[in-house]
């Protein structure tokens, strides 16, 4: 037996994501119950989410949610839910990055956060990873302003830019930016970089799977063969990364990487999600190939260096990372002498709020009937 039930939400678009934004007073406290609703609100479990309002792909199938935070560094609380389209389930533990470009604006257009004239630095405390991010928000006349001349890969027009500043971002799930204590492993004969820098990923390059580099993604999502062979690795590289049986989760994120095409590019990119190609590139994945490209011995940086992006031993400040969309600009700022030290990796994202107003759900009024959740840290 079903209710209908309902609760507010605002609709925006973050970077190259969308979905609903809602406030976590507004939705039960476990996990699990949460869960149940996210999936009715996005019409999970149907190719098209016909009897909701995701967009049939993994990049319309996320939700933000959103309170007032406890912490003293923080203004607002951010969790960030990926909502499977196939398969009825939530996966609360990854971030997102392009999702988190929309917060700001969220939290002062929901009176979560005094706007001030000019700009409005929010400071997100992400529950995801319990890292901290502040979001450098637009305010002219004590109002959020949405339109601006900054354009990004793979979202039509321009609109304002809002810089995010990631801080504290190494070891954001495992602990550790080389988590198996190597900067690369070989893992089912090819090598791989596993590294975790705002989200664990694990890195691979593209000629060791025949590859270019640069195909589009319809075309590698297209080859079984390839997909199965990267979430082999995928799931052996996360039980040596600490993070266990990974065949429910969707970290580490695989990335495939190559030399640049374009002479003012670091890195080609092709970022998967981890069982289909991004049509452009995740915020948090973008950081940690970026922090990888100085770490002497891992795939980025060997790229890099024999491509002549960067020389040998250098700390990189400025990458540029080609995706399909295009590309994606990261400021890397590392502490001192260590390349295996950054104090912070910002960049430009813009926002557009959709529309706000009442959305409708269907809930189970049989408690067992609820859908599992994985769990956030």
């Amino acid at each position: 037996m079903t209710m209908i039930n309902s609760i507010p939400c605002m609709i925006m678009r973050g970077g190259t994501s969308r979905g609903p934004f809602l406030r976590m007073s507004d939705l039960p406290s476990g996990q699990d119950a949460q869960a149940e609703i996210l999936l009715s609100l996005m019409g999970s479990g149907h190719a098209l989410q016909i009897d909701g309002i995701g967009g049939g792909d993994p990049l319309t199938s996320k939700i933000a949610i959103v309170e007032r935070s406890s912490h003293a560094d923080a203004d607002v609380d951010y969790l960030f839910a990926q909502v499977d389209v196939f398969k009825r389930r939530v996966d609360f533990t990854p971030n997102c990055g392009n999702m988190l470009s929309a917060v700001g604006p969220y939290a002062i257009e929901t009176g979560l956060v005094e706007p001030q004239d000019g700009k409005t630095v929010v400071r997100v405390r992400n529950l995801n990873t319990q890292r901290l991010i502040e979001c450098h928000v637009p305010t002219p006349s004590r109002q959020v302003c949405y339109e601006g001349d900054t354009s990004i890969s793979g979202v039509p027009g321009s609109a304002a830019g809002i810089q995010l500043s990631f801080l504290d971002i190494i070891g954001a799930k495992t602990g550790a930016l080389l988590p198996t204590g190597k900067a690369c492993d070989a893992i089912q004969g090819v090598d791989v970089t596993c590294l975790d820098a705002a989200t664990p990923i694990i890195m691979l390059d593209a000629a060791d799977l025949g590859l270019r580099g640069d195909e589009p993604p319809a075309e590698l999502d297209a080859d079984r063969a390839l997909l199965e062979r990267l979430e082999s690795i995928r799931r052996e590289a996360g039980q040596r990364m600490g993070l266990g049986d990974v065949s429910q989760s969707v970290l580490p994120k695989p990335v495939l990487v190559s030399a640049p095409r374009d002479s003012a590019s670091t890195l080609c990119t092709r970022y998967f999600v981890p069982h289909r190609c991004h049509k452009a590139i995740a915020v948090t994945g973008a950081i940690a190939v970026a922090s990888a490209v100085s770490v002497p011995g891992t795939i980025a940086h060997r790229i890099a260096v024999e491509s002549g992006r960067v020389a040998e031993g250098e700390r990189l400040a400025q990458v540029r990372l080609e995706h399909p969309s295009g590309f994606i600009d990261l400021d890397v700022e590392h502490r001192q002498d260590n390349a295996c030290d950054i104090a912070r990796v910002s960049l430009i994202r813009t926002a557009r709020k959709i529309m706000s107003g009442t959305i409708f759900y269907t809930a189970s009024t049989t408690p067992d009937e609820a859908m599992p959740a994985l769990q956030a840290n």
